[in-house]
C-alpha cells in the first residue's frame, strides 16, 4: 500500500520553531512529529510514502530519508512549484499513487493520535465506496466543520462552523481512496474539503470511520502542548515502561536517557525532555517540551512552554501560559516570561509579562 502525506505548509502556527526547522521535523514526544505517522503507516503494510513538498524540501530529504531507510520504507518527494491545496498535490503524485488496485492513505501532516490505519483498511474494504475519512468527536463543534453521515457511516453532508447542533463530529485529517477518486482531481490549487468531498457525498460514495481515543492537531503551540498530555496518558495505558521514573518524577513524562536531571527536581506531569538536555538541581518542569540540547539552570521553574533547542534558561526563571523560545534563546537569571514567544537567538535580560512576539 501507498500513502501520501501533506507536508506543503509553512508552519507559520508553530512558529518560532519552525524558523529553525520545517514543521515535520519538530520533535513531538522526541521523535520528528512526522515519523509517529510513517511508523504507523508501515505496521498497516504501507511500503511506499510520498511526501507532497513546497517548502525547504532538502532538509527534510536528508533527515527523513535516514530514518525511513532504516524502517525498510521508500520515501518520494513530489515537490510543488506552487501551493497546490489539499487535493492538487494528489494529481501531482497520481503515477505513484494509482499505479496499481489498492487504496492509499492521505494525511494532514499535524495529526497525533493512536493511527487506526488497519482498522481503517477494513472499514474502507467492507464499505467498497471510494473514499473513507476518519471523523473525531470535539466538545464544541461549532468551532470546527462538522460532518454529518448515516448510522452505516455513509456521509451525507457538512456543515461549516454550526449555529445549532447537527453533528459534533469532525474531519479528523486521514483518509483512505479508491485509485478512480482521480478523476475527480484536477493538477491546479484545489481543496479537497470544499471541491471533492461534497460531490463524493452526494454520489454517496464517501463514508466516516469513527475514531476511537485521543485527537489533536498539533500545529500551535497550545495545542501542541495539550497533544502531548493527551499521548503521555496514551503511553501510560498501552507502554508504562517507557515513561520516565527517576528522581523526582511527577505523573506522566518522558526523558531522553542521555539526558542529565539535578538533586530535588519536580519533573512533571506532561514533560517531554529530549537528547543532551540539562535540568540542574531543584528545577520545577511540568506540561513542557524542553527539545534536544536545552540547558535549565537551577531553581528555575516552567510551566506550558516549549523550550527550543540549544536554549539555556538561568536561574531563579519562571516561564509559562505557553511560552515558545526558539532555537538558541538565552534568558538570563531572574527573568519572568508570562506567555512570550521568543525568535531564535535572542538574548532575554527583562522580563516579559505580557504575552507577546520578541523578535
Amino acid at each position: 500500500m501507498k500513502a501520501l502525506i501533506l507536508v506543503g505548509g509553512y508552519g507559520t502556527r508553530l512558529r518560532p520553531l519552525t524558523l529553525s526547522r520545517p514543521k515535520p521535523l519538530v520533535e513531538f514526544a522526541n521523535k520528528p512529529m512526522l515519523m509517529h505517522q510513517i511508523e504507523a503507516l508501515l505496521e498497516a503494510g504501507v511500503t511506499q510514502v510520498v511526501l507532497a513538498v513546497s517548502y525547504r524540501a532538502e532538509q527534510m530529504e536528508s533527515e527523513l530519508r535516514a530514518e525511513t531507510d532504516k524502517l525498510g520504507i521508500t520515501l518520494t518527494f513530489s515537490h510543488e512549484t506552487e501551493p497546490l491545496g489539499t487535493a492538487g498535490p494528489l494529481a501531482l503524485a497520481k503515477d505513484i499513487l494509482a499505479s496499481g488496485d489498492e487504496p492509499f492513505f492521505v494525511l494532514n501532516s499535524d495529526v497525533i493520535c493512536d493511527f487506526p490505519f488497519k482498522e481503517m483498511v477494513d472499514f474502507h474494504k467492507a464499505h467498497g465506496k471510494e473514499g473513507t475519512i476518519v471523523v473525531t468527536k470535539v466538545e464544541e463543534p461549532s468551532k470546527y466543520g462538522v460532518v454529518v453521515y448515516s448510522d452505516q457511516g455513509r456521509i451525507e453532508k457538512f456543515v461549516e462552523k454550526p449555529t445549532e447542533f447537527v453533528s459534533n463530529k469532525i474531519n479528523a485529517g486521514m483518509y483512505i481512496f479508491n485509485p478512480s477518486i482521480m478523476k475527480r482531481i484536477e493538477l491546479r490549487p484545489m481543496s479537497i474539503e470544499k471541491e471533492v468531498f461534497p460531490c463524493m457525498a452526494k454520489d454517496a460514495d464517501l463514508f466516516a470511520y469513527e475514531l476511537q481515543g485521543f485527537w489533536m492537531d498539533v500545529g500551535q503551540p497550545k495545542d501542541f502542548i495539550t497533544g502531548t498530555t493527551l499521548y503521555l496518558k496514551s503511553v501510560r495505558e498501552k507502554n508504562p515502561d517507557m515513561l520516565y521514573s527517576g528522581p523526582g518524577a511527577v505523573g506522566n513524562s518522558l526523558v531522553d536517557p542521555t539526558a542529565v536531571i539535578g538533586a530535588n527536581c519536580r519533573i512533571g506531569p506532561n514533560v517531554v525532555i529530549g537528547p543532551g538536555v540539562v535540568i540542574e538541581d531543584g528545577v520545577c518542569v511540568k506540561r513542557c517540551t524542553i527539545l534536544r540540547d536545552a540547558t535549565i539552570k537551577s531553581h528555575s521553574w516552567l510551566d506550558s512552554c516549549i523550550v527550543g533547542w540549544k536554549c539555556v534558561v538561568g536561574r531563579w526563571v519562571r516561564l509559562e501560559n505557553v511560552t515558545v523560545l526558539g532555537e538558541d534563546v538565552i534568558v538570563k537569571d531572574e527573568i519572568y516570561i508570562n506567555g512570550g514567544k521568543v525568535l531564535p537567538h535572542k538574548a532575554i535580560s527583562d522580563s516579559v509579562p505580557e504575552p507577546q512576539i520578541i523578535m
